[in-house]
């Protein structure tokens, strides 16, 4: 691997070149490069100052190979229920990545969905703008829609809305709205800006409200709308500039235009 000046026009630090073409997080790829899964041009590197040159070095991690993103893609998809948010899955289970026919650029999900829940999930080759959708700094707020069971208290639903604790701590305030009422259960509107593993049917559970079913309709500024289960479309350019907007990445910065 050739050595560079820090400052030169076309380098970039390692583990960001990885963030942006969406493998990971940054501070998952620096963990990476520690653990010696990351070569450059044949060598593995474990120092994490170490600068590449998209164009003309081959990174890899795990010995795959990792392409320079040529064009920033942000889909939205309509996810069905009872399929795991991952690319694939080692216990055979039908993935996301089952309906994205049609798309030839490798897209990422940002962040999950849990097996049992549907509704609006972006991916995208984007690691930059997934990072800060997904990091919670940025509070970027998810709507769901929460059948759960039986009917819920005044008391219950105030409990959701200034938090519950959990085991990683109290949750943050959320906001929370009783949509409509059965015989049986009741719809929820829960808008959380944060993503704990399980975090509405917990959250339910903290209070006594099993949950039976959750559907996301909104993810930041992109809303689901009427796009049919297990379908994709790619993001308007005014819902790019209201995306990038609401994690505070300039427009000019998407790459592609």
């Amino acid at each position: 691997m050739r050595e560079r000046p820090s400052g030169s026009r076309t380098s970039v630090r390692l583990h960001k070149y990885i963030a942006q073409a969406g493998l990971a997080s940054r501070r998952t790829a620096e963990r990476w490069i520690l653990e010696g899964r990351v070569s450059v041009n044949g060598a593995v590197v474990t120092a994490l100052g170490t600068t590449v040159d998209p164009e003309a070095d081959d990174v890899r991690v795990d010995g795959r190979r990792v392409a320079p993103v040529r064009s920033r893609e942000v889909i939205l998809l309509h996810k069905p229920r009872f399929c795991v948010t991952t690319v694939r899955d080692p216990r055979g289970r039908p993935t996301v990545m089952h309906y994205l026919r049609g798309l030839s650029v490798r897209v990422y999900p940002v962040g999950r969905l849990d097996w049992d829940a549907s509704g609006a999930l972006l991916l995208t080759n984007d690691g930059d703008l997934a990072n800060r959708l997904m990091h919670p700094a940025y509070g970027v707020p998810k709507v769901y829609q929460v059948q759960v069971q039986g009917v819920p208290t005044a008391e219950q639903l105030a409990a959701l809305r200034r938090g519950v604790p959990l085991a990683e701590g109290v949750t943050a305030p959320a906001g929370v709205r009783l949509v409509r009422r059965a015989e049986t259960s009741a719809w929820v509107e829960i808008t959380l800006h944060q993503g704990w593993y399980r975090q509405i049917k917990r959250m339910g559970e903290a209070v006594g409200l099993p949950v039976l079913t959750i559907h996301r309709t909104a993810y930041g500024p992109i809303a689901l709308g009427t796009l049919p289960a297990g379908r994709w479309r790619r993001l308007t350019d005014q819902e790019l500039r209201r995306l990038r907007e609401a994690v505070s990445l300039p427009r000019e910065a998407q790459a592609g235009a």
